[in-house]
């Protein structure tokens, strides 16, 4: 880069405000070079801001989260995509199986926490384990974020299992004035947070009350607690570096859905308006004469002629009849389509799901994006609802299940492992012999083509052996038996069995 004769000036009698320009002046250089970071003509109504992630998201995340709610509750394609993915992440449920290494104590541990998931970890008593996810998912994707609450119940609470519960909390519980730069601690408060000295989590706070609540009366209400962070799992998904809080998945795609909504209510309201209006009557400066159709007046005095079928109308001199031929919109289909597929895109699923459009299908097509959707909900599975979700509760549960002499303290703690809901396969056959060919050829194993369609290898192998040994003893062969039965229909020879003295 050549200095100009001003900059080789500055640096002669100020060195170091001659290096200033020059690191200046490269800097520009290199904006210039990129075409999108130019103040052109084409970049001039693009408004952009070099703020944080707490700083962009806070002001915005109730707005969102309100509008996002009004389009479930009214827009079918917004709660059909809300649906969609709640289902596909969960299913029935993300379960935990416990891997100590002791066959017995793990039976028991998966019994107790099976009791405790089906009957008492939902404080409100409606849900199992896997209802709260599948309401937690819910609340993700439509409000951004969910905070699950650790309730330690007492032993008068009589509660047969571990005395712990779950109470979920839509974000409106979290404080958002609650936002200072600094702590007695020596942390800071954004957005309802509190962070400690190091930027880790130590505490929410959180009102009494749903701030939405329009029965509430009470001040109390309105005024936020200090909740020990060791007592909330946040969950959301955390899509850039410093976000503190989740943003409504419907964001990008907000607006879009918006304007569909006018576009199908004006051609509605056009069409509705053009079929109001079959025959327009010119007529002289006569009031005697006669009427062309049947006469009847409005409840305002204004004559209306109606046509009946099979109708021949004579016109007078100076009168004429003019038909209105209503004209469809052109620009419906391809405008919803172009809509629809892009609100998909926005959402992470594909068309088919959003609408229930299968007339183009192919097996091609739908193979083709349900693998990039399916990679799409193994990520929040494992990255947002695993880790964020199952993972504290797990831990807390252990802990209060120890503390209540439920479960042996052990040095090695109790490892857990997570079986993901399978995705139900495209073509059934198809991917059973890709399945089989896999493990045949060593690209994964028995335990992991069991465990991706959502068993436990563990409890698939007793099944079979019970099953097996239940065949046997009755005498009974099935072709479904691999040990009797080829592939492909023939009976496999058995071994000879020498008979006992």
């Amino acid at each position: 880069m050549k200095l100009n004769i001003l900059d080789r000036t500055v640096a002669f009698f100020s060195p170091g405000a001659g290096l200033n320009r020059a690191r200046q002046r490269a800097a520009m250089e290199t904006v210039r070079s990129y075409e999108a970071a130019r103040h052109s003509r084409r970049t001039d109504g693009w408004i952009t801001s070099g703020t944080s992630a707490a700083a962009e998201a806070g002001p915005a995340i109730a707005r969102l989260r309100a509008n996002a709610r009004d389009m479930v509750r009214n827009n079918p394609y917004a709660a059909r995509a809300v649906s969609i993915i709640a289902s596909n992440a969960v299913g029935t449920g993300i379960e935990a199986k416990s891997r100590t290494g002791d066959v017995e104590l793990d039976k028991k541990v998966d019994a107790l926490w099976k009791k405790w998931a089906e009957d008492e970890c939902d404080a409100d008593g409606q849900l199992d384990f896997a209802g709260l996810q599948h309401l937690a998912v819910r609340t993700i994707v439509e409000g951004g974020e969910v905070l699950c609450r650790f309730r330690p119940r007492r032993a008068a609470d009589n509660m047969e299992t571990v005395p712990l519960q779950l109470q979920l909390l839509e974000g409106d519980y979290l404080d958002t004035s609650r936002d200072t730069s600094a702590t007695a601690s020596g942390g800071f408060v954004r957005l309802g947070i509190e962070f400690d000295a190091i930027e880790n989590r130590s505490a929410y706070w959180l009102y009494r009350q749903h701030p939405g609540d329009a029965t509430l009366t009470s001040r109390a209400g309105m005024e936020s607690v200090r909740v020990p962070a060791e007592n909330i799992a946040h969950i959301y998904s955390k899509d850039r570096q410093g976000l503190p809080r989740g943003v409504t998945w419907f964001a990008p795609v907000m607006m879009r859905v918006r304007d569909l909504d006018e576009f199908h209510e004006a051609a509605l309201v056009k069409a509705k308006v053009e079929a109001c209006l079959g025959v327009v009557v010119t007529r002289p400066d006569n009031e005697d004469a006669d009427p062309i159709g049947v006469e009847r007046t409005d409840e305002n005095g204004q004559p209306i002629e109606g046509m009946e079928p099979g109708m021949v109308v004579y016109t007078k001199p100076g009168e004429s009849i003019e038909v209105i031929n209503p004209q469809g919109h052109t620009a419906y289909d391809p405008y919803t389509l172009q809509t629809l597929m892009a609100v998909a895109s926005g959402m992470g699923i594909t068309y088919d799901q959003l609408t229930g459009d299968l007339r183009q299908a192919s097996y091609s097509s739908l193979r083709a994006g349900k693998i990039e959707f399916r990679r799409n909900m193994e990520r929040f599975q494992w990255q947002t609802l695993i880790k964020m979700l199952c993972k504290p509760t797990r831990k807390r549960w252990i802990a209060q299940a120890i503390a209540a002499g439920k479960l042996p303290d052990r040095k090695s703690g109790y490892p857990t492992e997570w079986v993901a809901p399978k995705f139900e396969r495209i073509d059934p056959l198809k991917d059973l012999k890709a399945d089989i060919l896999e493990v045949r050829a060593g690209g994964m194993t028995w335990d992991q083509m069991v465990a991706r369609n959502g068993y436990d290898p563990r409890e698939q192998l007793e099944a079979i052996a019970k099953h097996n040994a239940d065949l046997d003893r009755l005498g009974i062969v099935l072709e479904t038996d691999p040990r009797r039965m080829s592939a492909g229909g023939q009976a496999i020879p058995q071994p000879e069995t020498e008979s006992p003295d």
